[in-house]
């Protein structure tokens, strides 16, 4: 399924959180927290200004973002969790 996200709004597709912690130890899928590291899949065009012109977005499909813990809309493609957010949600761009 194809899926394009209007105005400034990002799919997301969260990455795995680690199995273990740093002391060797494994974490339970029950204590796990949620991640909020992802892939960005797809991005909108931008926001429109209030005199009209478009602001594009700055996250480019294929990048790896932070974002809010209860940041966007959880959706499923393809038997794949993604999230829809706004561009605002995203906290950092990694390298």
């Amino acid at each position: 399924m194809k899926l394009k996200p209007l105005n400034d709004r990002v799919l997301v597709k969260r990455l795995e959180s680690e199995e273990k912690t740093a002391g060797g130890l494994f974490i339970p899928d029950t204590a796990k927290e949620k991640p909020s590291k992802g892939e960005v899949v797809a991005v909108g065009p931008g926001k429109t200004a209030d005199d009209g012109r478009l602001i594009p977005t700055t996250v480019k499909a294929g990048e790896q973002v932070l974002f809010n813990k209860y940041a966007g809309t959880e959706i499923k493609l393809d038997g794949v969790e993604h999230l829809v957010m706004r561009e605002d949600d995203i906290l950092a761009v990694i390298s």
